[in-house]
């Protein structure tokens, strides 16, 4: 984790400095003199060199220190720390919906409950259709047309409660807000869906596959044997031998979502940094999308480690 986290900095690092945009004359104007241009130069230490510039960048990242927007000319720790409580909710809930959305689909079909057919139908034909297409089409049947669901941002309640975690339905809960939790839920619905379909059918399609190979086992059989029902297996004997593979492509597919999140933001107009990075990008605010691609970056990395250490616990043969 540690070495996969230093490279993702070293790239980032190396692509600011192999941009043709000069930070410099970004901060201080095009028409900058040139003794103000060295003196800026000095404050930043871009006139060090290139290995103790790389030093002090890891030293500003240890100690929070992401840069300065050129757009916004805020800190990014700033920017990034209102931004990211936004898009963590927003993945938290997609990945709670695709590991719900994954288990139905993988033991409905294994179990062959009636109807689950026509549910695995609606998954795929969801996961095929590509995450923008879907959002907008969530928002044209259940916004313009039912009126059931609130097409875009994270909350219609004006002053909503703003800590300790940032996240509105946490923080609606700890305030005793209950209609802060409810319309919270009912903004995340759409994007965090049409965020989790897809991953939901990979998950579940890998998990599927585990369960039926593990339900032709011997213990499998022998439980069997003893009396018990199919569910019974499935709950006391098989579940936990097949949940690694699932595992593994949950860490997968949670940087796939990262990846998604970017795209589902700009959709539904959420505060998140998704939509900071849309706004970054055409005036060329480097720092803003390096910031914002290690912070994704290091996220998917701490995702996996705790996915590993899921599957640890999960079958004891397996060395942490």
């Amino acid at each position: 984790m540690v070495v996969i986290i230093l490279a993702l900095t070293a790239v980032m690092f190396g692509l600011q400095k192999i941009s043709p945009l000069d930070p410099v004359h970004a901060m201080l104007g095009q028409s900058a003199s040139a003794q103000a241009v060295a003196a800026e130069r000095h404050v930043l230490g871009l006139d060090q060199p290139i290995t103790a510039q790389y030093l002090h960048y890891l030293a500003g990242l240890f100690h929070g220190d992401l840069g300065t927007s050129y757009r916004t000319r805020n800190p990014l720790s700033s920017d990034l720390g209102t931004a990211f409580p936004a898009t963590a909710e927003l993945t938290l809930y997609g990945l709670i919906f695709a590991l719900i959305l994954a288990v139905l689909l993988a033991v409905a079909t294994t179990l062959r409950w009636p109807g689950a057919w026509l549910f695995r139908l609606i998954l795929f034909v969801g996961a095929s259709t590509p995450p923008f297409l879907l959002a907008i089409g969530g928002i044209l049947v259940f916004f313009v047309n039912l009126g059931w669901l609130p097409a875009t941002g994270r909350t219609s309640i004006p002053n909503p409660p703003t800590g300790p975690t940032g996240l509105l339905t946490i923080d609606g809960l700890l305030a005793g807000q209950f209609n802060v939790v409810t319309d919270a839920l009912s903004h995340l619905l759409l994007p965090a869906l049409a965020l989790a379909i897809g991953p939901a059918v990979s998950i579940g399609r890998v998990l599927r596959s585990s369960l039926v190979s593990e339900l032709r086992s011997d213990y499998a059989r022998t439980a069997r044997a003893k009396g018990q029902r199919e569910r019974q297996v499935l709950i006391r004997h098989v579940i936990r031998n097949a949940i690694g593979p699932a595992l593994s492509m949950t860490g997968l597919q949670a940087g796939l979502m990262f990846g998604g999140v970017l795209v589902i933001e700009q959709v539904f107009s959420w505060p998140g940094m998704g939509q900071y990075m849309t706004q970054s990008i055409p005036v060329a605010d480097f720092p803003a999308i390096a910031a914002v691609t290690l912070v994704l970056g290091i996220g998917y990395v701490l995702i996996n480690t705790v996915v590993d250490l899921l599957q640890a616990a999960a079958d004891p043969r397996i060395d942490v």
